[in-house]
């Protein structure tokens, strides 16, 4: 790809903006659509104001996104582009870009991105959309191996010393007891101890009976992370011995997705991101659902900012409670958790004998551990 070089002060120009327009001159041609191009991106950024730059004007923008795209193309080097691409989606949320065939292709996978395409799957083409659902698949693959392994540990049985296992993984492995056994093959000359046998203790079984988890997972705009890991964590528990996982996508309308809990990457793609919240419909769904209450934990992943009745909702949750489930509600549940939710209705919730925290999926985990010994 060829592209236009601009001049020395056209670069200069490009690089400090239009502040710098007075000292070094206007631009013209290809200088001017490269910067036309850059203010319509990085022109968003809040930090211009704080700096006392100039902002922009209130008329309409000349570009659209594919406008924008098709003129970096045109118009900048290849990793000036990919810069550029990154920048719109990552930091400024310009999810529009991601509708594009060839820049959903060049882009690195990432959670970014990937809530970038669930944002914008309802926009995209047979072929984007194929496209958008191998990243999907990515990154939802690092995302299960990195939350499998935290399930698998915050579900394993306490260690029980009295019983053997055959089952021989590093968690399991009995030191003591292996140093004891091989003791008769220290070597004092090479101070050094050959292990022949080694040992590992039993795990008992956490889980005598089968637990219910219900995951009630709100499916507003503002949830997006929320959506994804609740989809991974599902998966996760899916195979656990002794666990039964129903999933359950809500707004104003109640889909249960649990059909789809084994493979998160039809079930994202199947979640229609926005629309109201009604988490009070998706309460009573989850109350229709319960067949041991005593052995069922009903886990309400939202903002908790009810677009329905509040009181309805407090009220179906102590239904729960009193029944004998337990409630949690789970305020966060991306990487960083970063709780912004309805504290005042959470409060409430708390009060009738539900419990709500902020914590990543990974605490989720051992939360849900927690609960079911």
């Amino acid at each position: 790809m060829s592209f236009p070089i601009p001049t020395a002060l056209a670069r200069w120009r490009l690089l400090l903006g239009e502040p710098a327009q007075g000292a070094l001159g206007g631009l013209a041609g290809a200088a001017q659509a490269a910067d036309a191009a850059l203010e319509w991106l990085y022109g968003r950024d809040p930090e211009r104001a704080l700096r006392g730059e100039r902002g922009g004007s209130l008329d309409p923008s000349q570009l659209t996104a594919p406008d924008w795209i098709n003129d970096v193309h045109r118009l900048f080097p290849q990793d000036v582009i990919e810069r550029l691409e990154r920048d719109a989606v990552e930091r400024y949320g310009i999810t529009e870009v991601v509708t594009n065939l060839d820049v959903l292709e060049r882009m690195e996978p990432s959670r970014n991105l990937l809530r970038a395409v669930l944002q914008t799957k309802h926009l995209m083409n047979p072929a984007v959309l194929a496209a958008a659902r191998r990243i999907v698949a990515e990154v939802v693959r690092r995302l299960m191996e990195k939350l499998a392994t935290e399930v698998r540990q915050a579900f394993a049985g306490p260690r029980d010393r009295r019983r053997r296992s055959r089952l021989k993984i590093a968690r399991n492995f009995d030191f003591v007891r292996t140093l004891r056994r091989n003791l008769g093959r220290w070597d004092p000359q090479r101070r050094r101890l050959f292990v022949d046998s080694l040992q590992f203790i039993s795990r008992s079984r956490r889980h005598a009976q089968r637990w219910d988890i219900i995951l009630l997972v709100d499916q507003s705009g503002s949830m997006v992370d929320s959506v994804i890991h609740a989809a991974v964590t599902a998966a996760c528990l899916w195979n656990l011995p002794g666990m039964s996982t129903r999933l359950v996508a809500f707004d104003t309308a109640v889909v249960d997705l649990t059909q789809d809990v084994a493979d998160p990457v039809e079930l994202l793609m199947k979640v229609q991101l926005g629309g109201g919240t009604d988490i009070a419909k998706a309460v009573a769904y989850a109350q229709g659902r319960v067949a041991n209450p005593t052995r069922t934990v009903v886990v309400l992943i939202s903002d908790f900012y009810e677009g329905g009745d509040p009181g309805e909702l407090v009220r179906r949750a102590q239904a729960l409670v009193q029944a004998g489930c337990r409630v949690l509600g789970l305020a966060a549940l991306d990487a960083q958790a970063k709780p912004n939710y309805d504290r005042e209705t959470a409060a409430r919730l708390v009060k009738v004998g539900a419990e709500v925290g902020a914590m990543t999926p990974g605490e989720l985990a051992a939360w849900l551990a927690e609960k079911v010994r």
